[in-house]
């Protein structure tokens, strides 16, 4: 028998709604497991700086220079921000780091405000270092990584991003596994009481709530370009950055995981904090979200083979589920217009609210719980979201459409994207707004 039209989107509906609920009940319960393990994790850590390693070597420094850390910024036009991430990487607590800005051609002072810091700051172990032409953020880290860096570590930083006092030495604990080969940061989107300020917020808190599943199934294999830290050697061995995708510090991450995920592992951290600005217009998000999406795309099929893979030297939780999972919630989204209508439809045939509330409720409590669980926000930061929690649900409609156009435009592009066509080259950093932090920790 046949269904009909209302049947099958009913089925269709119920299907995405089952499928939705589904992951936010492995989130909540993963999350909380995370948490137990995390504390654990904190008291048999051993901590940098109360037991350090020894007395600082003064440079010119050997390669893979044991405990170091070199933190690596590619900069392009970043005047209104530069010295904010200087700032608080100068505030860090971890002793042993060198810290080198790439400057990718930039058109305004950014070259200038960084070497006036050198001189104010000498105590600093600070460098700069110009690109003759606008070459790419992965080819100007590329170009740190070959010729300048020094540590036994290595961390990026967004130009625009700042970092907690104890975010350094806290990423290198994790390195204490030998299987550990990246660590992902607790990225936050600082303070905006914009509408579109609060929704890069809320969805920030949830995506990386999620990653807390994703470190325990071993299936991580996403790690941004805000506070990720990578072994130097591993870095070595993979080749660095690659430069023919859009998002190349996904294209690290995952190319690392080629290697095989139960002896390279991806792991987030939920202690390692770094703040960054939200992108200010609906237009730019909509530019960013796209990028993101067709990176994705592009190194998920650039990595084909991990996909189903039964191979031993992979977790199945990474090919049978995460890397099949996202694929698959990017194509769901091309059903969020039927299912909208659907229960609009419902709603005023039936003249029942059940659809609309339950769905509010839902999200509504998840978000509630997401903001008290965090375990990096103040009181009254969680208070002022618990309120703008109330009204989540409403503008998460933006975001859905955000990415709705996002993956409307990555199929206009599929060919690109089935023929790997390089996409690698220029790049102009997004407006930036230079807001004052007072602290990390922040709501």
């Amino acid at each position: 028998m046949y269904l009909s039209v209302q049947q099958s989107i009913f089925y269709l509906f119920a299907f995405v709604s089952v499928l939705y609920v589904t992951h936010l009940g492995l989130y909540l319960i993963t999350a909380n497991l995370y948490d137990i393990w995390l504390y654990r994790h904190k008291q048999t850590r051993k901590p940098f700086v109360s037991d350090p390693l020894g007395p600082m070597p003064m440079p010119p420094y050997t390669q893979h220079t044991p405990g170091l850390v070199s933190v690596i910024i590619s900069a392009h036009n970043e005047t209104k921000v530069i010295t904010r991430s200087l700032d608080s990487l100068r505030k860090s607590r971890y002793p042993y780091m060198e810290v080198i800005v790439a400057d990718d051609a930039s058109q305004d002072g950014t070259l200038q405000l960084v070497r006036d810091y050198i001189v104010r700051h000498p105590d600093l172990n600070l460098r700069v270092y110009r690109m003759r032409k606008n070459i790419g953020k992965g080819a100007a880290l590329n170009c740190l990584l070959r010729r300048y860096v020094h540590g036994e570590f290595v961390m990026t930083l967004d130009a625009d991003s700042i970092v907690h006092p104890d975010t350094i030495g806290n990423a290198l604990s994790y390195f204490a596994d030998p299987n550990i080969a990246g660590v992902a940061a607790n990225v936050r989107i600082m303070d905006d009481p914009t509408v579109l300020g609060v929704l890069q917020k809320f969805e920030h808190m949830i995506g990386y709530r999620s990653k807390k599943m994703y470190s325990l199934l071993n299936c991580e294999f996403v790690i941004g370009g805000v506070a990720s830290t990578y072994r130097m050697s591993v870095l070595e061995r993979v080749g660095y950055y690659d430069t023919d995708t859009v998002t190349e510090d996904i294209g690290l991450s995952i190319k690392i995981t080629s290697l095989g995920n139960r002896t390279h592992r991806m792991v987030y951290a939920a202690d390692v904090v770094a703040m960054t600005e939200g992108v200010a217009s609906f237009r730019a998000l909509v530019k960013q979200r796209y990028r993101w999406k067709y990176g994705s795309f592009q190194n998920i099929i650039k990595y084909r083979h991990i996909i189903l893979s039964l191979d031993t030297q992979y977790s199945r939780a990474l090919t049978l589920y995460r890397l099949p999972m996202a694929l698959i919630s990017e194509l769901v989204l091309l059903l969020a217009p039927l299912a909208w209508g659907y229960v609009l439809y419902m709603t005023f045939i039936q003249y029942n609210l059940t659809l609309i509330i339950g769905a509010y409720a839902t999200v509504t409590l998840y978000m509630l719980i997401t903001i008290w669980l965090d375990e990096n926000l103040r009181p009254v930061g969680r208070l002022r979201l618990s309120g703008y929690a109330l009204i989540s649900y409403f503008i998460f409609f933006i975001m859905d459409f955000v990415q709705l156009i996002g993956i409307i435009r990555c199929l206009r592009r599929s060919h690109a994207l089935v023929t790997q066509q390089n996409t690698g080259g220029r790049w102009t950093s997004p407006k930036r707004i230079g807001r004052k932090v007072q602290h990390v920790y922040e709501a």
